[in-house]
């Protein structure tokens, strides 16, 4: 997988992942995101299939599955994924954890030195918000491999590199605090949802005073 640049995208883009009931689950290893995310990737037709896609999972801190958001299609061998397009639903679905998956159309699921480097980036950058950066997948359509599983995650947790430092950092602190101030409005949203429902006020009303949606809402 190569990282491209903003300038050299073959295409970006941000797509919720419908996911069933049954598929919204504890994740417990691998294994688990692997299910799913197979299923999602044989969901598309067969010239999807042959562009590299990138997907964020997030979880809460129990581990289950908030949401999956594809956030880059690209070549057969490419896609483009950036530190903000990783993070911001992480932050405005207040997951705490994040899995990052992509898919090799060649067939093969080695990981490559171009992944392995993207995702200490992309660790180090999570640590600097608070959102813990748990596992990457590379997935084809019949086989996986994990990095949590190979051992990768936990040596680059002890590497030392990737530190992100000068206008990157400070960039980062940036968007840590604008997210920071999102989930906070948020969590403070949700909470008065809760207590208007609890007085009864319908979804509506509740929908007009907080910003929430009405799927938020129903969920509350």
């Amino acid at each position: 997988m190569d990282y491209l640049s903003q300038t050299q995208i073959t295409r970006h883009l941000t797509m919720n992942v419908r996911l069933t009931k049954e598929q919204k689950i504890k994740v417990l290893n691998s294994s688990d995101i692997y299910a799913i995310m197979q299923q999602v990737l044989l969901r598309e037709n067969k010239i999807r299939r042959n562009q590299e896609h990138f997907w964020v999972v997030g979880l809460n801190h129990n581990n289950k599955i908030l949401f999956v958001e594809l956030i880059g299609l690209g070549a057969s061998n490419r896609v483009n994924a950036e530190p903000p397009d990783v993070f911001r639903m992480a932050i405005y679905k207040l997951a705490s954890k994040l899995i990052l998956v992509h898919n090799h159309p060649s067939g093969s699921h080695e990981v490559t030195d171009a992944d392995i480097t993207f995702t200490d980036h992309m660790l180090k950058a999570g640590k600097l918000i608070k959102v813990d950066v748990l596992d990457h997948l590379v997935i084809t359509e019949t086989h996986y491999t994990s990095f949590a599983d190979q051992g990768v995650m936990d040596e680059l947790l002890k590497n030392g590199l990737f530190e992100i430092m000068g206008p990157e950092k400070q960039e980062l602190e940036q968007f840590k605090i604008e997210t920071e101030k999102k989930r906070a409005e948020k969590e403070k949203a949700i909470s008065i949802a809760k207590k208007m429902k609890a007085k009864g006020y319908d979804d509506a009303t509740i929908k007009e005073l907080t910003g929430l949606s009405l799927k938020e809402i129903g969920k509350l």
